[in-house]
């Protein structure tokens, strides 16, 4: 006589057994991800033989990163070297298993994930998607006009690799359709028009946020050096660029315009220059009084955290107490609060654009909201 009931826990083990290697597979093949974006570096591409896929993908990559400034102007070879280095880093077997530890993936049917990509700095979209495939869904992706070759190149290798990745992705060029799900990046202009469209399916919709410094006057000069990277990388286009500083009452800014002439070559390139040159006019059309080196200029503003593009707003505080209490009431308008541990829950100087996998924009955990759809 068939043992039903031992037929019935053979299927189920059967059946999570092919699920976990289902899921660890997809792991591994991002790690094969991080293994080839290893080989790329500012400082010299060094071709790994035994990468996979490396003569089909090596070459056409570098081309491709030679070529992003002609598709988006601020994507220079030095930004989009940064970029690729961050996540070699982040793709790493230990880092994708502590990350995901925390986390059950359900054994759901797939479900079809929008994903409405910004492209204000390279690959800026790639973190939801890989929530979205490692969470065992689907993605449907709008990428922006602005970032459209570097993640659908990243994809091909992905494909390349594991030809099941196909049946997981679809790029969308026009209308958004047949989602379950969505994740939306824009400005707070876009998000109105985001949350209308999309109010009735369950989403996360990101708004413009921004990221201060906060100094005490005691930070030494390679601090400060530090800080240069949170405010000049990609030329201060992330959410995570520093955009305002809040500093003591009669802080001197001495030290802090030596410390930021290490990026002094920033005026070189045209599209920032051009920047500098006109922002600093209005400014002083509009009879602001500015801090300038020739490159940033510094203007005082106690109501806004948006700077525009080579400058920086400053805001002086009484108490490191009472500034505290501020931060804390415009949370929502945040993204990362830098310091040198004076505010609690702040990172490091030069840490804002080297964020882990479990480091979520705006503090939102996208693996839990996926892994929690019905």
């Amino acid at each position: 006589m068939i043992n039903l009931l031992f037929l019935r826990k053979t299927t189920i083990k059967s059946i999570y057994i092919q699920i976990i290697m289902t899921f660890e597979s997809k792991k591994n093949i991002f790690v094969e991800l991080g293994n080839f974006l290893r080989q790329f570096s500012i400082d010299g591409n060094t071709k790994n033989p035994i990468v996979k896929n490396n003569d089909a993908f090596y070459e056409k990559f570098i081309d491709l990163i030679d070529l992003s400034q002609s598709h988006n102007g601020w994507f220079t070879p030095e930004h989009i070297y940064f970029s690729i280095k961050s996540w070699a880093d982040a793709l790493t077997e230990q880092n994708l298993t502590n990350w995901l530890n925390n986390y059950s993936i359900p054994n759901n049917e797939p479900k079809n994930i929008g994903l409405v990509l910004a492209g204000n700095i390279p690959l800026v979209g790639f973190h939801d998607f890989l929530c979205v495939i490692l969470s065992g869904n689907k993605a449907l992706i709008k990428t922006s006009s602005n970032d459209q070759k570097l993640l659908p190149f990243l994809v091909d290798y992905l494909i390349s690799v594991d030809a099941d990745f196909l049946k997981h992705i679809e790029f969308v060029d026009g209308k958004l359709e047949n989602f379950d799900a969505v994740i939306a990046t824009g400005s707070n202009n876009t998000a109105r028009y985001f949350e209308y469209y999309f109010k009735n399916k369950p989403a996360i919709i990101r708004k413009n946020r921004n990221s201060v410094a906060v100094l005490t006057g005691k930070e030494t000069k390679e601090e400060l050096i530090l800080l240069g990277e949170d405010i000049f990388r990609y030329f201060g286009l992330g959410c995570r660029n520093v955009s305002k500083l809040f500093v003591p009452q009669g802080y001197s800014f001495d030290l802090f315009f030596e410390a930021m002439f290490e990026y002094k070559e920033v005026i070189q390139y045209e599209k920032y220059a051009n920047n500098y040159d006109y922002n600093k006019a209005v400014f002083l059309m509009s009879n602001y009084k500015l801090l300038d080196n020739g490159f940033l200029t510094l203007k005082e503003d106690t109501q806004q955290y948006a700077s525009p593009i080579s400058s920086i707003f400053y805001q002086q505080y009484d108490s490191l107490a009472q500034l505290q209490q501020q931060l804390i009431q415009d949370a929502a308008l945040l993204q990362c609060i830098v310091s040198n541990g004076c505010i609690p829950d702040s990172i490091g100087f030069g840490q804002t654009q080297k964020p882990n996998l479990w480091d979520y924009a705006d503090g939102i955990d996208t693996m839990e909201f996926l892994t929690k759809l019905g």
